[in-house]
Parts: C-alpha cells; structure tokens; sequence
C-alpha cells in the first residue's frame, strides 16, 4: 500500500479539473476576512469545516459561494492562486489548468481586471519560483442568464492572452448545455477552447452530454461520468478522444461515491478519462489523496496510474512541443 502511494506522489502530474475559488481552504479565509474586514458567520476553523456537511450539489454551492465573500482585492485572489499552486508543486503537478468564476465576483462589485490580475500574478510567481506550469479557464455559471454569460465573455476580450479556454460549471438543473449555445458560438470565434461541466448524476446527464458534443462541440467533458449509460456515447466521446476530467473526493460527497469503478472502466475502454480535485478545500483531497482513493478502490495498477497521468498532459491545451515535454518527463519516471 505504502509504495503505491509512495509511486502516486512522486509521480509527474497534470491537473485540469480545479476551480480556484475552491481551493480557498479555510485558515485562509478566516486571514482573508480579517484582512479585509469581512464578518464570517462562523466563530473558528472548526466550526468553519463542520458547515461543510453538503451531500449533493446544490448544498455544496450555497457554501462555496458564501465563502467567496472574503476575496475582494487584487491580493486576495493572488493569494488563494498561489496557495493552491504551491500545494500542486508539493503533490509533483507539473502542470494545471485552474477555473475561475468571474461572474460570481463581478456579480458582487469586485471588478474582472481585479480577479485576473491577482490570479496572473500568482502563476507567473509559481512558475518562476516552483517551475509549475498554469493556464486558466474562464467558467460562466449555468444558473445565471445567458446574457450575463455573453457580457462576461466580452468583458474577458482584452485579458484574452491570458485565458486558454472557455467552460460552464454551477447549478445544472434546468440549465442544459444549449442554453448557452450563442455565447460558446461567440467564444470559438474568439479562439476560446471549450469545456463545460456535465455532473455527475444530474438530471438530464446524458442529454447535456450529448448535447455538448452535437450541439457545443467541445473540446472537453468535465466529469462526464453518465457517459457510461450509453455505448454510443462513450464510442463518438473515444473517436473523438475527447478527455473526461473526473473528480473522485467530490463525487463521494455529492453523488454517493468516487465513481472509481466507472473511471477504471473508461480505462479499459481507452477513453481518455483523468482524476482531479475539483474544490479541495471543500471536498478535503488535492491530486494525490483523489489518485490514492482511486487506485485502493479500484485497484489500479501502476500502468493504469500512468495512463491517467499520460491522459492528462495529452489532453492539456498546450503546444505540442509542451505537451511532449511533460509527457517525456512522465515516461523518463516510468522506466525510473
């Protein structure tokens, strides 16, 4: 057990299913409310965490937005980004590709220029000083209106070197992939890739999925666990080897179990599936604790291992040329 475990950390790794907001762990947030006068309706740490008792996706955002109230300056946001980042340099991720809300701050005065310019900073910061690698990707929120969505697009124009990719993350229900069809059309103009969430075990999975391929055209599936329901599906999702960011920890909390299962069968089926921390701060594992909880679940092996890492950095939205140096890393520590 040790040494799987032991091969799981030292292990290259890449990570493109994070949302920074939820990476914002509590001792920070307490800080971040002092600093800034913020009145948190909790007394301490402790009870801070035992309000963190949600069991599906709708409880987990009301908490995950309320604690959002502490970020109101450039420096705030600096500091979650690269508390977070520092943490993937000590669990060996090479390598992320974080999402962030802007909505949900801008929604409350805190201006885009503000929560760009704090999280930029933090990963130029990190990759100097830890020789991690980050991109971001822009998430609009599903349970808000497609014009807000379309107005954050624009608002994001002139930071648009600094943004890889467009997704969709929030509340799913009632809130399918088509809705925000103009806005992802907009985006790919733009030269946005493109990502939406497809949760696990909503209402609709399946058809949001599909919709994501037929009507979005993706270039990624976050979670896209449900997949699974339909062999046609899961075949035109590996024809077009489209990626599928799974997020073990979370998925316990909000849809009954980490799915472990379901993601060694995507292995075996060579589908190009991977495992991230989604919101660790909230759902308590970063890349490690989730690859751990997969493998002694599923009982992967070290090839399987691999294969999720190697999943991962092919799937990355980065040149070619940078794609293949992480992936050289991870076949060097493969014959290691």
């Amino acid at each position: 057990m040790a040494t799987m475990r032991d091969f799981i950390q030292k292990m290259p790794k890449g990570e493109l299913h994070v949302h920074i907001e939820g990476t914002l762990e509590p001792e920070l947030k307490f800080a971040l409310a002092e600093r800034n006068g913020v009145k948190l309706p909790y007394e301490s740490v402790k009870q801070l965490k035992a309000a963190y008792g949600f069991d599906d996706l709708p409880s987990f955002l009301a908490v995950y937005y309320e604690g959002m109230s502490v970020l109101l300056k450039e420096p705030d946001f600096y500091d979650v980004a690269y508390a977070y980042l520092a943490k993937a340099h000590s669990q060996n991720v090479v390598y992320a590709e974080m999402f962030f809300d802007p909505q949900a701050h801008t929604a409350r005065g805190v201006s885009f220029d503000t929560v760009i310019r704090g999280i930029r900073r933090a990963q130029l910061d990190a990759e100097a000083r830890l020789g991690i690698g980050s991109q971001l990707i822009m998430c609009f929120l599903r349970d808000w209106s497609a014009e807000f969505a379309m107005a954050t697009l624009l608002e994001s124009l002139p930071y648009k070197q600094w943004i890889v990719g467009v997704g969709l993350d929030s509340d799913e229900k009632n809130n399918p992939p088509v809705k925000f069809k103009k806005v992802f059309e907009r985006a790919r103009e733009e030269g946005y890739l493109l990502t939406m969430h497809c949760d696990v075990d909503q209402q609709n999975s399946v058809a949001h999925i599909r919709q994501c391929l037929n009507e979005i055209d993706v270039a990624r599936i976050d979670h896209g666990v449900n997949s699974l329901e339909d062999a046609e599906l899961c075949a035109e999702i590996k024809r077009r080897g489209l990626a599928l960011t799974v997020c073990p920890i979370s998925n316990s909390y909000v849809a009954g179990g980490t799915k472990a299962a379901a993601i060694k069968t995507m292995l075996d089926r060579g589908m190009r599936v991977t495992v991230n921390s989604d919101d660790p701060a909230y759902f308590p594992g970063y890349m490690n604790e989730n690859l751990i909880a997969v493998q002694e679940e599923a009982d992967l092996s070290k090839a399987d291992l691999l294969q999720l890492a190697r999943n991962a950095f092919e799937s990355a939205w980065l040149p070619r040329a940078s794609r293949d140096t992480y992936l050289a890393q991870l076949e060097a520590y493969s014959r290691s």
